[in-house]
């Protein structure tokens, strides 16, 4: 019976370290990953409190509103130019003009190092 010699095949040792570099490509996959949706979530924070400034800015204005149909006798005394109003919103006003019947409350804010936003809002008061 002949012997045949064991041979190690080149390809064996060209093996070392694969397991390494697939590891290594997979944490950079899993990393890219993490980054994307962290950068998804400080996305949503932000819409989420430019949300919550654009509800509290309506709200300020309707109760303006609801204060001069509650008293539309003396409508003319809400009428405000611009009125800071910051201890709700970031560097905010609200100017109230009347024109005949038509009150126009306007409500401006701007974040720190963002740009100014604003909400309008218009309603009819007849009886003043």
């Amino acid at each position: 019976m002949p012997k045949f010699k064991q041979r190690t095949s080149p390809l064996k040792s060209a093996q070392h370290g694969v397991v390494l570099v697939e590891a290594m490509i997979a944490i950079l996959i899993f990393s890219i990953g993490v980054l994307g949706i962290v950068g998804m979530q400080a996305n949503m924070i932000r819409n989420t409190s430019d949300a919550k400034y654009r509800v509290d800015a309506s709200d300020l204005a309707q109760q303006r509103i609801g204060q001069i149909w509650a008293d539309p006798s003396n409508a003319a005394t809400y009428v405000e130019p611009l009125t800071p109003i910051s201890s709700v919103l970031p560097n905010a006003t609200r100017s109230t003009v009347m024109s005949g019947v038509q009150f126009t409350v306007t409500v401006g804010w701007q974040e720190p190092g963002g740009d100014p936003h604003s909400f309008t809002t218009i309603a009819n008061i007849a009886g003043n």
